[in-house]
């Protein structure tokens, strides 16, 4: 039962096998959606398959957690991981190391959002 990781999920956007998307596009559509920030969230504290994201996040449908999911792992900032070779696969997400890179961009905008927020 060995694990398959899908090949572009781990280059960094621009590369020639991943979609090129600018990272302000990125930060635009990830901060636009709440659930893929809890999605990137829950990631951040350890790798988790579907049915433990749809547990962690209430009110998250299967629908647009696939739909976050695939776009994040089109951006590069995560990773799927499929193990077994004849279903039931299971399938694992993770984050990349440049979506543990995004991450950070994200905290400097909480924390200029927060900043602004205190009238500074």
């Amino acid at each position: 039962m060995g694990a398959q990781r899908n090949p572009a999920s781990s280059d960094l956007p621009g590369s020639a096998a991943a979609e090129k998307v600018s990272v302000a596009a990125m930060v635009e559509s990830i901060i636009g959606c709440k659930w893929s920030v809890r999605v990137l969230g829950l990631l951040a504290q350890q790798n988790s398959r579907p049915s433990e994201i749809l547990r962690a996040c209430p009110g998250l449908s299967a629908k647009v957690m696939n739909e976050r999911l695939r776009k994040l792992v089109r951006f590069g900032i995560v990773d799927r991981t499929v193990f077994g070779d004849k279903p039931p696969v299971e399938v694992e997400y993770g984050l990349t190391p440049f979506g543990r890179r995004f991450l950070g961009i994200l905290d400097e905008v909480r924390r200029v959002q927060e900043t602004l927020d205190a009238g500074h």
